[in-house]
Protein backbone atom coordinates (compact mmCIF):
# COMPACT_ATOMS: atom_id res chain seq x y z
CA UNK A 1 0.00 0.00 0.00
CA UNK A 2 1.18 3.35 -1.28
CA UNK A 3 1.11 6.32 1.45
CA UNK A 4 -0.40 9.95 -0.07
CA UNK A 5 0.96 11.92 3.07
CA UNK A 6 4.60 11.48 2.47
CA UNK A 7 5.91 13.85 0.10
CA UNK A 8 9.43 12.67 -2.19
CA UNK A 9 11.02 16.57 -2.48
CA UNK A 10 14.26 14.87 -4.15
CA UNK A 11 12.24 13.88 -6.90
CA UNK A 12 10.92 17.08 -7.31
CA UNK A 13 14.77 18.85 -8.57
CA UNK A 14 14.21 20.19 -11.82
CA UNK A 15 17.53 21.60 -12.31
CA UNK A 16 20.33 20.79 -15.38
CA UNK A 17 23.55 19.48 -14.35
CA UNK A 18 24.90 22.55 -15.31
CA UNK A 19 23.30 23.72 -12.17
CA UNK A 20 23.66 20.98 -10.30
CA UNK A 21 27.44 21.76 -10.32
CA UNK A 22 26.88 25.13 -9.51
CA UNK A 23 25.41 23.73 -6.35
CA UNK A 24 28.07 21.53 -5.79
CA UNK A 25 30.84 24.25 -6.21
CA UNK A 26 28.91 26.48 -3.67
CA UNK A 27 28.59 23.47 -0.98
CA UNK A 28 32.25 23.12 -1.21
CA UNK A 29 33.13 26.72 -1.65
CA UNK A 30 31.45 27.34 1.92
CA UNK A 31 32.60 24.12 3.59
CA UNK A 32 35.96 25.21 2.43
CA UNK A 33 35.93 28.63 4.11
CA UNK A 34 34.46 27.89 7.53
CA UNK A 35 37.05 25.17 7.53
CA UNK A 36 40.01 27.41 7.48
CA UNK A 37 38.16 29.76 9.36
CA UNK A 38 37.66 27.33 12.23
CA UNK A 39 41.15 26.04 11.57
CA UNK A 40 42.29 29.43 12.01
CA UNK A 41 40.64 29.41 15.42
CA UNK A 42 41.94 26.51 17.03
CA UNK A 43 45.55 27.21 15.26
CA UNK A 44 45.37 30.18 17.22
CA UNK A 45 43.88 28.93 20.58
CA UNK A 46 46.65 25.91 20.94
CA UNK A 47 49.60 28.32 19.79
CA UNK A 48 48.75 31.72 21.57
CA UNK A 49 48.89 31.11 25.25
CA UNK A 50 46.97 32.81 27.67
CA UNK A 51 49.78 34.48 29.62
CA UNK A 52 50.38 36.72 26.35
CA UNK A 53 50.44 40.42 25.80
CA UNK A 54 48.21 39.46 22.47
CA UNK A 55 45.92 37.55 24.42
CA UNK A 56 43.10 40.43 24.66
CA UNK A 57 43.27 40.77 21.08
CA UNK A 58 43.21 37.04 20.26
CA UNK A 59 39.88 36.44 22.62
CA UNK A 60 38.34 39.37 20.50
CA UNK A 61 39.31 37.82 16.94
CA UNK A 62 37.65 34.58 18.39
CA UNK A 63 34.86 36.32 18.67
CA UNK A 64 34.62 38.58 15.20
CA UNK A 65 35.16 35.12 13.80
CA UNK A 66 32.48 33.05 15.49
CA UNK A 67 30.12 36.33 14.34
CA UNK A 68 31.60 35.95 11.02
CA UNK A 69 30.28 32.20 10.47
CA UNK A 70 27.05 32.54 11.91
CA UNK A 71 26.44 35.33 9.93
CA UNK A 72 27.49 33.44 6.61
CA UNK A 73 25.81 30.09 7.85
CA UNK A 74 22.97 32.65 7.82
CA UNK A 75 23.11 33.78 4.45
CA UNK A 76 24.36 30.84 3.03
CA UNK A 77 21.99 28.04 4.23
CA UNK A 78 18.76 29.89 5.16
CA UNK A 79 19.20 31.37 1.97
CA UNK A 80 19.17 34.70 3.11
CA UNK A 81 22.18 35.81 0.59
CA UNK A 82 19.89 35.83 -2.59
CA UNK A 83 17.32 38.25 -0.84
CA UNK A 84 17.28 41.86 -0.96
CA UNK A 85 20.01 43.77 0.77
CA UNK A 86 17.62 45.20 3.02
CA UNK A 87 16.50 42.08 4.04
CA UNK A 88 19.62 41.01 4.72
CA UNK A 89 20.23 43.95 7.19
CA UNK A 90 17.36 43.84 9.01
CA UNK A 91 17.50 39.83 9.86
CA UNK A 92 21.17 40.25 10.36
CA UNK A 93 21.76 43.65 12.47
CA UNK A 94 18.98 42.77 15.47
CA UNK A 95 21.12 39.19 15.23
CA UNK A 96 24.35 41.02 15.59
CA UNK A 97 23.59 43.04 18.06
CA UNK A 98 21.73 40.84 20.24
CA UNK A 99 25.15 38.72 20.22
CA UNK A 100 27.24 41.38 21.34
CA UNK A 101 25.01 42.62 24.10
CA UNK A 102 25.40 39.12 24.98
CA UNK A 103 28.48 39.23 24.84
CA UNK A 104 29.13 42.39 26.71
CA UNK A 105 27.11 40.70 29.39
CA UNK A 106 28.85 37.46 29.99
CA UNK A 107 32.28 40.08 30.44
CA UNK A 108 31.03 42.23 32.68
CA UNK A 109 29.94 39.47 34.76
CA UNK A 110 33.00 37.62 34.62
CA UNK A 111 34.99 40.98 35.45
CA UNK A 112 32.87 41.73 38.28
CA UNK A 113 33.03 37.90 39.27
CA UNK A 114 36.92 38.16 39.19
CA UNK A 115 37.19 41.55 40.70
CA UNK A 116 35.15 39.96 43.97
CA UNK A 117 37.01 36.78 44.32
CA UNK A 118 39.85 38.83 43.88
CA UNK A 119 38.88 41.35 46.43
CA UNK A 120 38.29 38.47 48.56
CA UNK A 121 41.14 36.35 48.49
CA UNK A 122 39.80 33.25 46.82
Amino acid sequence: MERDDVIEYSLDTHHSEEQGKLIRKKIWKVTALLTVITAVEVLVGAYIHQSSAIWQLVKWSFIAMTLLKAGYIVLVFMHLGEEKKTLRYIILVPYFLFMLYLIFIALTEALAIGNALETYGV
